[in-house]
């Protein structure tokens, strides 16, 4: 079966992502992935995050690998 195009982006995302691994960290509240510098999770507003490397890289190829759940602010625009 053929990649979807949401997962072909997601895919491309992922693929930024791990090149510049040290910048990234995951929300512990939502599992969204962002940069070390935001201080709050623009999906959830949390402040709580997991920064480690190898972590970050093991949520990344996971969410590379199927469709978008969460909500995001935008949807409800």
């Amino acid at each position: 079966m053929a990649d979807s195009e949401s997962i072909k982006k997601r895919k491309a995302a992922a693929k930024r992502i791990l090149r510049d691994i040290e910048h990234y960290k995951v929300c512990v509240g939502c599992e969204s992935v962002i940069l070390k510098k935001d201080a709050f999770c623009p999906v959830c507003d949390t402040y709580r995050f997991n920064d480690d490397a190898e972590y970050t890289r093991r949520v990344v190829e996971e969410l590379s690998k199927r469709e978008q759940v969460s909500v995001l602010p935008s949807d409800f625009i």
